[in-house]
């Protein structure tokens, strides 16, 4: 069985860029276990309207996706672009299909113990599909057994469970410590 997937990338851009270069480096490149694609910066307009870019996002950066990930650094849930990006990801519509979802928290997320996390810190959208049980969240890592193994699960859940979507969508981002 190939376990290989195509996988978005959605992540705070000016916090945890080089996660997600990491990222890339070592299960694109290094292991070549899987695909990635993310919107980097100046891929879109700053001028353009919302819907614009939301329907950007969903048509040319993850319509070829089965997996989205999102990594979680300390100020990743107040992006409004990863929010969308979480709401497009797990949409099924005639063009795109769904994609599973599933969270990995940084080293620079701030907790002080490894094995739990605020969920008022982590994307709200996130979170509500962890409760559901469409998503999960892990620890970051580098073994490319353990991380394929996560997206091929993700991969699986997608058709298995229903998100939940239901969530006001980011009108701009969140400047709070928290949001809930």
């Amino acid at each position: 069985m190939n376990n290989r997937h195509n996988v978005f990338i959605s992540y705070h851009h000016a916090n945890d860029e080089n996660y997600k270069n990491e990222f890339e480096r070592l299960f694109s490149g290094v292991y070549d276990i899987l695909e990635t694609k993310a919107v980097n910066d100046g891929d879109i307009s700053p001028y353009a309207g919302t819907e614009a870019t939301r329907q950007k996002i969903r048509d040319e950066f993850i319509r070829s996706a089965s997996v989205t990930v999102v990594l979680i650094g300390s100020e990743t849930w107040k992006r409004k672009h990863v929010d969308w990006e979480i709401s497009s990801s797990i949409r099924d519509t005639k063009l795109n299909s769904r994609t599973g979802l599933l969270g990995i928290i940084l080293p620079t997320y701030p907790r002080n113990n490894a094995f739990e996390y605020n969920h008022c810190t982590v994307p709200p959208r996130l979170y509500d599909n962890i409760e559901c049980d469409f998503a999960k969240i892990y620890n970051w890592s580098d073994n490319p057994q353990e991380v394929q193994n996560w997206i091929h699960e993700a991969f699986n859940r997608r058709k298995q469970i229903p998100p939940n979507n239901s969530g006001d969508m980011f009108g701009q981002n969140r400047s709070n410590n928290s949001w809930c």
